[in-house]
């Protein structure tokens, strides 16, 4: 991937960041971004979520932002009308490193899609 198109998802990255900042007074970190955005596509504003909801959250958040390009598709919804995905196309071999920024693109472009940035 050029330099160029690296420092723009950088950049796109960083006002993401500080999205989160100005809303919530502090830096998130990746897994605070897919919460928000796995809360976002619930479409439930609920205040209090237990922890395996809080996981299931990150779970949705990580599908949808990968169904970009086109790792998962959305199949449905479950019995307490939360999103169900799909794994359509296996990820990439990577390492640690390598799949958060994988995840990181994905995230800038579904705040793009969303028209968020």
């Amino acid at each position: 991937m050029s330099t160029t198109k690296e420092e723009n998802i950088k950049n796109k990255w960083f006002k993401i960041r500080e999205l989160f900042e100005n809303r919530f007074g502090k830096t998130p970190d990746l897994s605070a971004i897919l919460y928000v955005v796995g809360m976002r596509e619930l479409g439930k504003p609920q205040l209090k979520f237990k922890k395996e909801e809080k996981v299931q959250l990150m779970h949705i958040a990580t599908c949808r932002v990968l169904s970009t390009s086109g790792h998962y598709k959305l199949i449905g919804k479950d019995d307490k009308d939360w999103p169900v995905w799909e794994l359509v196309e296996k990820l990439p071999n990577q390492d640690l490193l390598e799949q958060e920024m994988y995840l990181r693109h994905h995230i800038v472009n579904y705040f793009e899609e969303e028209e968020l940035i």
